[in-house]
């Protein structure tokens, strides 16, 4: 045997006589790479300053084969592109940039891609290049979800049959799902959720019989679910939740025996909840039920569960009597939603002892005092007992539950001090307490989203919330004193309601200079000062209510500078959290619980002490729907440029000093429901057209002694014929009468001789 250093002298000859080929893409495949970096590279670098383009190792001097998101086969052709999220999105202050699909043609020259990504790119509207993807013949895996797409699925993708995986999921697309979605014989993963598809399945999808992943969810699909979706037996994944599906579960649904997830929630299925789907053995995930839906539980079925589940939602299912026993045989469970239902009695402790990450019970009948045991869980994250009848003091250990990042227990019967310990759930994102009875004084509490609205707690205003917190509902409580200076540096902070606190000083000198701040709600606070020119400042309001104070001084013409007020049409923003739907205002003459709170923008500066005139620049804010100026001692006349408001729904101006008309530009606004111009001294002519027409409540035009108008059933004086008119008009129709007679007389004398004389002439000739 050689010795070792000549052995291995031999075997450096032998490898480096060997001629490894070595391969690089395909120049022209390049050139396309390049020029779609070049062309998205100038549409960014042509809008912002700010480099977005995630594409740094893509360059000229270098084989395309070792660029980022770029893969070879072997011959070194491009078979991969990883397109997803190729440009950052822009910074908060900078407009949203869309792309259009034009953008992708250089890359359908590179006809051996099998993987192509170009997901989450958010392209401008327009419909998929159905041209273009066609001549990618060899895709075996494509997805072109989270991006604007509309229009239907075009004809030339029907003929990519070596797909795989398609996703188009978060589009536009419309339209019928056709049969030709059964030409992809070889798919595994079909995702088209979040779409705007209409019409039943095509039976030829039931054909897919390789079909593991089917996501069809936030649809407008619907009627009956054919029994022909049993012959899908691979399926492991199924969502057809939040369509229009209607009929009962198909009991060939049972045959799916390699399921692990079926979502069925938020449709019109009708019909008792089969307990088959219990004895599906690989079920781990089920939800059913829940918005729309007719399905009915047996509660006096018996469930011997299969399955070893570890999400289970069955929500407004009218479940009755105490929470089903059934489910402490689940061990493995995780999340368990059972709201809207009509469960009775006390939390059960086994089902504390459970040890869930998820447990969702609002909008049920249970009552009772919650188990302290909840609290020692180490895998709490979500705790829902909203809308119940629990009673008692929350547990002293509540604050064990370190794990736990959304806690609510609103509208239920709860009392006594908020446990000190809450102080140590420093990972929560939200906590609602909102309508209890809880009162003294509030320990340290942190939470993105805080709501203690309407419950008894006193003492002063708190000032120790931490930076992160953006929605802060304390109203309908007892705080005192002064508007900490610590909320200015809560520079997060979208919503602030104080209303019916009690709060010292003046409004000019504690106005929270807030830029973020979206909805501001001081209503009966006590607030003395005036309103600040500065408010302009705020430039992300578009609530703010300042009702009911002592407010002194003018309105400032500089509010009109308000960005989110003035704009054309109602702004559009990411306030989207599930849980900020509630507010309390006066909406519309009456106290109200507004939803989805992104849609509204209003200004409520009445009863005040608020003097001086309407300054004419509130014409320039025309996203507002609402303006409520009522019960001031406003004086002068209503600008004409309110008539600009185009979005309005109410005008209240009631309970002033205004004179003068009410301007004929009112007439103009076709939104306007409500006009309040009631207790002042207006005049004239109560303006026509649009929905000024529809205007017929007394009450918001009393106590204006010199209104008329066909609204209040008082004829103005200008619609009234004067004496000299009406002799004059009775002459003329005295005229008409007697020239009428003098050309009538003889026409009919020599009508009735030709008469006559037809009559003997025919008696003759018979």
């Amino acid at each position: 045997m050689p010795s070792t250093p000549v052995f291995k002298l031999i075997l450096s000859i032998f490898f480096t006589s060997i001629i490894i080929p070595s391969f690089s893409c395909p120049l022209h495949q390049k050139q396309a790479l390049l020029h779609f970096k070049s062309t998205l590279t100038a549409i960014y670098n042509s809008k912002y300053p700010v480099k977005f383009v995630k594409l740094d190792s893509w360059n000229s001097t270098s084989d395309c084969c070792s660029w980022k998101r770029v893969d070879c086969s072997t011959t070194g052709s491009v078979t991969e592109l990883q397109l997803s999220y190729v440009a950052a999105p822009p910074p908060q202050n900078f407009e949203r940039l869309n792309i259009s699909s034009d953008i992708l043609t250089p890359l359908f020259h590179i006809r051996s891609l099998e993987w192509l990504d170009i997901s989450l790119n958010f392209f401008e509207e327009g419909e998929i290049p159905g041209d273009g993807f066609g001549n990618l013949t060899k895709l075996l895996h494509l997805d072109m979800s989270w991006n604007n797409f509309n229009g239907s699925i075009p004809s030339q993708l029907f003929q990519l049959t070596n797909l795989r995986y398609m996703a188009m999921s978060y589009n536009n697309l419309e339209g019928r799902l056709g049969p030709e979605l059964g030409s992809f014989r070889k798919l595994t993963t079909l995702w088209l959720s979040n779409n705007r598809f209409q019409g039943p399945i095509p039976a030829q999808l039931f054909a897919l019989e390789s079909l593991q992943d089917l996501d069809l969810r936030y649809n407008k699909l619907g009627g009956g679910i054919s029994p022909e979706i049993g012959r899908l037996t691979n399926l492991t994944f199924l969502d057809l939740s939040s369509n229009q599906f209607t009929g009962p579960i198909p009991s060939s649904m049972q045959n799916l025996s390699k399921l692990e997830s079926l979502s069925l929630d938020d449709n019109m299925f009708a019909g008792e909840i089969p307990t088959w789907l219990f004895k599906i053995r690989t079920l781990k995930d089920l939800y059913i039920g829940g918005k729309g839906s007719k399905l009915i539980w047996n509660n006096t079925t018996k469930v011997d569960p299969r399955c070893s589940l570890q999400e289970i939602s069955m929500t407004s299912c009218g479940i009755s009597g105490q929470i089903p026993e059934w489910i402490s045989s689940q061990k493995e469970l995780v999340i368990l939603d059972l709201s809207g239902n009509k469960l009775e009695g006390r939390f059960p402790h086994w089902l504390a002892e459970m040890n869930i990450q998820s447990i969702i019970l609002s909008d049920n009948n249970l009552n009772g005092q919650i188990p302290p045991r909840l609290f020692e869980s180490d895998r709490l994250e979500i705790l829902d007992l909203s809308r119940n009848n629990f009673s008692g003091e929350l547990p002293e250990n509540i604050g064990n539950t370190t794990s736990i990042i959304y806690l609510a227990v609103s509208e239920n019967d709860f009392s006594g001090l908020i446990p000190k310990s809450i102080s140590n759930l420093t990972g929560l994102q939200l906590l609602d307490l909102s309508r209890n009875r809880f009162s003294g004084n509030l320990p340290v509490l942190g939470a993105d989203y805080l709501d203690l609205s309407d419950n008894d707690i006193s003492g002063k205003i708190p000032a120790n919330f931490p930076e992160r917190t953006k929605i802060l509902y304390l109203g309908g409580n007892k705080f005192a004193g002064s508007l900490p200076i610590n909320l200015t540096k809560l520079v997060n902070l979208r919503v602030l309601d104080l209303r019916n606190s009690i709060i010292t000083g003046n409004l000019q000198d504690i106005l929270p200079q807030i830029p973020t701040l979206e909805i501001l709600i001081l209503r009966n606070t006590s607030l003395n000062g005036f309103i600040p020119n500065n408010i302009s400042m705020c430039t992300s309001l578009r609530i703010l209510d300042l009702s009911r104070n002592n407010l002194t001084g003018s309105i400032p013409r500089q509010m009109a500078n308000l960005p989110l007020m003035s704009a054309s049409s109602i702004p559009k923003d990411d306030l989207n959290e599930d849980r900020l739907q509630d507010l309390i205002v006066n909406w519309k003459k009456s106290s109200q619980r507004l939803h989805n709170l992104r849609f509204y923008v209003m200004l409520d500066l009445s009863g005040n002490n608020i003097s001086g005139e309407i300054p004419a620049s509130l014409g320039n804010l025309k996203a507002l729907q609402q303006l409520n100026i009522s019960h001031n001692k406003i004086s002068g006349n209503i600008p004409l440029s309110l008539g600009n408001l185009v979005r309005i729904e109410s005008l209240d101006v009631s309970h002033n000093q205004l004179s003068g008309s009410i301007p004929q530009s009112l007439g103009q606004l076709g939104n306007l429901t409500i006009l309040d111009v009631s207790n002042n001294m207006l005049t004239g002519k109560i303006p026509r057209g649009r929905q000024m027409d529809t205007m017929n409540e007394l009450s918001y035009f009393q106590n204006n002694s010199g209104l008329c108008g066909m609204q209040i059933k008082i004829t103005c004086p200008g619609d009234i014929p004067s004496l000299e008119g009406r002799v004059e008009e009775e002459e003329d129709l005295s005229w008409m009468f007697w020239e009428g007679t003098w050309i009538g007389f003889p026409i009919g004398f020599f009508s009735t001789i030709l008469i006559m004389n037809f009559s003997i002439f025919g008696k003759n000739f018979c």
